[in-house]
């Protein structure tokens, strides 16, 4: 009697670049934000500042620094952890990242971004933004951190998709400024009654809010489309 032997299941192959056309884009946006950013704050000198410190709270500017410093950590760890090929050939060097974006990158800018936000020269309604954003980033980020050590990777992977577009929205906030300002701009005379103060508020207002709640939908909505396909699979395979 001839035995026939099953085939030997092949490992899944690896994706080329090519279908991850996200990875390389989003290291040079991050590479290009970070050198664009950081050197006027690299010297500590407080004129050099683009966010001008309120008189008479000299506390702020230090935080300031240290919230952008911990956030470009956790920027670049960032990217770093949803790299695919990372997190399958070096699990290890995945772990140990996660936690410098845990505790080195989002967690310390978290907290001082939480401190400045209320102080910062931008008007109420980007503060309650920045606050809102502040605290949704440290809770989004602990719950993911909570579901490794309990080892829920599905759970993990989802609040670290959230985590990630929080992360990543520093980057659009700075794009939707400028777009709001020459939106905004020719209603000086109209509409904020010649005030550049009020028009400098209404612009940080509305950057500040979409810069981070869009880029949290567009995760959200990613998230619960793949859970939609999922459903739509399930009876077929019954």
């Amino acid at each position: 009697m001839t035995v026939t032997q099953e085939p030997a299941t092949r490992p899944k192959p690896k994706k080329p670049l090519w279908q991850r056309p996200w990875m390389v884009p989003l290291g040079f946006v991050v590479v290009v934000f970070l050198v664009y950013s950081l050197p006027p704050y690299l010297g500590l000198d407080v004129a050099q500042s683009r966010v001008p410190p309120p008189p008479g709270l000299g506390w702020y500017y230090p935080m300031l620094v240290a919230h952008i410093g911990f956030a470009s950590i956790a920027m670049v760890t960032c990217a770093l952890q949803i790299w695919p090929w990372l997190r399958q050939k070096h699990p290890v060097a995945h772990r140990r990242i996660g936690r410098i974006y845990v505790f080195g990158g989002v967690l310390p800018a978290g907290v001082a971004a939480v401190i400045i936000a209320s102080a910062a020269p931008v008007g109420p309604v980007a503060a309650v933004s920045n606050t809102m954003f502040a605290l949704l980033w440290l809770l989004f980020t602990a719950q993911g951190y909570r579901a490794a050590r309990a080892r829920r990777f599905g759970d993990h992977r989802r609040w670290m998709i959230r985590s990630f577009a929080l992360t990543m929205s520093i980057i659009t906030n700075r794009i939707w400024a400028p777009i709001w300002g020459m939106v905004l701009a020719p209603q000086l005379q109209t509409t904020f009654g010649g005030s550049e103060a009020a028009l400098g508020f209404a612009i940080a207002g509305i950057s500040t809010w979409i810069g981070w709640v869009l880029p949290l939908l567009i995760a959200q909505f990613w998230l619960d489309r793949g859970k939609g396909r999922k459903r739509t699979r399930t009876p077929a395979a019954q």
